[in-house]
C-alpha cells in the first residue's frame, strides 16, 4: 500500500508557530513520527509540504493511479482552496483530512472546510496522532476492500 501525506503551509513551521495552539514537536519530529508508523505498518509512504498552491495541486495530481491513498493537511488552504479540492476530487483517490488543532474550536472563518467535501472523513485536534490515525482510517479501508 502507497500512502502520500500532504501538509499545506506552515506546517514546517511546527515547533515555532504557536506552540499552544499545535505543540512543541517540529516538523522533521512529525515525518519522523509518519515515516516510522508507515514503517511498522509495513506500507509506503511520502512526506511533502508546500507553502504554495500550486505545487500542492501538482502533487495531488502526481498521485493519480500511483498510490492507494492521501492524507492532507491543507492547513490555511483548508478554508480558501477550491482548487485543492478539485485536484482531490480529479484524483478520485480516498483521502483523509487532518488538522492538529481543533478547528471547531477555533475562529468562525476556520468552520469552512472546501476540502472536507472530497474527503472520506475528518481527524481533527488529535496532534500529530491524528495523522496516523488517518494512517491506519486509510489501511484498514483498504484491508477491507481487499477482503470483498
Amino acid at each position: 500500500m502507497k500512502i502520500r501525506v500532504i501538509n499545506g503551509p506552515n506546517l514546517n513551521m511546527l515547533g515555532i508557530r504557536e506552540p499552544d495552539l499545535y505543540g512543541a514537536d517540529t516538523y522533521e519530529k512529525l515525518c519522523a513520527l509518519i515515516e516510522s508508523h508507515a514503517k511498522e505498518k509495513g506500507i509506503e509512504v511520502e512526506v511533502f509540504q508546500s507553502n504554495h498552491e500550486g505545487d500542492l495541486v501538482d502533487f495531488i495530481q502526481q498521485c493519480y493511479q500511483k498510490v492507494d491513498g492521501i492524507v492532507i493537511n491543507p492547513a490555511a488552504y483548508t478554508h480558501t482552496s477550491v482548487a485543492i479540492l478539485d485536484a482531490v476530487k480529479a484524483v478520485q483517490i480516498p483521502t483523509v483530512e487532518v488538522h492538529i488543532s481543533d478547528v471547531s474550536k477555533r475562529e468562525d472563518f476556520r468552520q469552512i472546510s472546501y476540502i472536507r467535501q472530497a474527503c472520506e472523513t475528518t481527524i481533527s485536534g488529535r496532534g500529530l496522532q491524528g495523522y496516523l490515525d488517518a494512517m491506519d482510517y486509510l489501511i484498514e479501508r483498504s484491508e477491507k476492500q481487499n477482503e470483498q
